[in-house]
């Protein structure tokens, strides 16, 4: 990085960090309620001169930034995500705790948020040295429909981008190693609901009756044969069944069930088929049964899929800057994030940054989730380095051939 210093943060840069991770830890808002955050973080730009930064997605915020010295007119987008998740708090030794019953930073976007902010604040001190401009996401809603990551998709915030950047805590990934691999690193999620309907009769004579309840138990045996069956093992697909309701009396043969669940995968390929085996599974098990089915499906969050070249700088990097021994691959997940939509526009990594130590093992969507401060600073100024990298560097990223979900 030409005329730049090791530290990439100044200290006051720093001190804003760690009070914003506080703050959002303290007040933390659920998917698309993100109304302080969103005013807290605009707030925080201005104190350090950032200004003309956009609202999206009602709740959330980005900033561009824009290089004047010379060179390539590269364009580069990070994306930290802000919203929290309904669960109540269960940490009595941080001076931060959650102040809001029942919500609480589970999944560590308190620190995503904050490590995005500290990017836009060096790359604004920093706007002389550098050509190019870097877009600075603060997604709201990645937890919960309507999902923010869709609205960056659907109004074209990422046309004539080059790259997007996007991180995540990971648990098992020991605090101070980073990692990152090739391909599809998490699963699609769509959701779908299925009304079953049958015939209601008295208990004592089910057969003039259409059992709904019987029918429910016979698809959700059979829609895992189309996963165990006619889904590539790679495609990590996974169908859960996550509501089921139905009945209201011991002695009636129930008339109709209500199930709701998610299926997921890793193959853009076969998405589409996944869930329409499903429903045709559905409506067959029905009919066999003489009872109908009702199939609604609402896509959501495509895969995120990294590029490869972008993996393989960020290694270069990684093993650069804090030691070969810090990098680790990691494993896929069958989870999702809604990123997927940003991979699905231009080259894309989504790199993780470890929160493991003695002590401190909760996984994220847990009430004792917790991450040292200590993990900020290094990880913002790696993202900020990456991000150089990309506005400068030849041949890290390929040409897109456009958004696709």
């Amino acid at each position: 990085m030409r005329n730049l210093t090791t530290d990439l943060l100044s200290r006051i840069e720093r001190d804003a960090v760690i009070e914003v991770r506080h703050a959002m830890h303290r007040e933390p808002e659920l998917s698309n309620a993100e109304w302080k955050t969103q005013q807290r973080i605009i707030e925080m730009l201005a104190t350090f001169g950032v200004t003309g930064a956009k609202t999206f997605h009602e709740t959330g915020v980005y900033i561009d930034i824009e290089g004047s010295a010379p060179g390539p007119a590269r364009s580069v987008a990070l994306r930290g995500d802000i919203d929290a998740l309904p669960i109540q708090e269960d940490r009595d030794d941080l001076p931060y705790t959650s102040q809001v019953p029942g919500v609480m930073h589970a999944c560590g976007h308190d620190m995503h948020g904050s490590i995005a902010l500290g990017t836009a604040l060096a790359f604004h001190r920093m706007r002389t040295n550098f050509s190019g401009k870097i877009r600075i996401f603060f997604q709201p809603a990645e937890e919960a429909e309507p999902l923010g990551g869709r609205t960056v998709l659907e109004e074209n915030l990422l046309d004539g981008f080059d790259a997007a950047v996007g991180f995540h805590v990971r648990t098992d990934i020991p605090v101070g190693s980073y990692g990152a691999r090739a391909g599809a690193v998490t699963n699609s999620s769509d959701q779908f609901t299925l009304e079953i309907t049958g015939t209601m009769a008295h208990g004592a004579k089910p057969h003039a009756g259409v059992d709904a309840i019987a029918i429910a138990g016979a698809f959700i045996n059979e829609v895992q044969k189309v996963v165990s069956r006619e889904m590539p093992v790679d495609d990590r697909a996974i169908v859960t069944i996550g509501t089921i309701h139905g009945g209201e009396a011991t002695n009636i043969i129930c008339p109709s069930v209500k199930m709701t669940g998610t299926i997921r995968t890793a193959s853009f390929e076969r998405r589409e088929l996944l869930v329409r085996r499903v429903r045709e599974v559905a409506e067959g098990v029905a009919t066999m049964h003489r009872g109908t089915a009702g199939f609604s499906s609402q896509f959501g969050e495509p895969p995120v899929v990294n590029d490869r070249a972008m993996v393989e700088h960020f290694r270069q990097l990684v093993v650069q800057t804090v030691g070969e021994d810090k990098y680790v691959e990691g494993a896929s997940s069958a989870g999702s994030d809604d990123f997927g939509f940003y991979s699905s526009c231009v080259p894309s990594i989504y790199f993780w940054f470890g929160s493991k130590e003695p002590g401190n093992e909760s996984g994220v969507h847990t009430p004792s989730f917790g991450a040292s401060d200590k993990v900020l600073i290094p990880t913002t100024e790696l993202a900020i380095r990456y991000c150089w990298d990309l506005l400068h560097a030849d041949g890290i990223y390929p040409a897109h051939s456009g958004c696709h979900s």
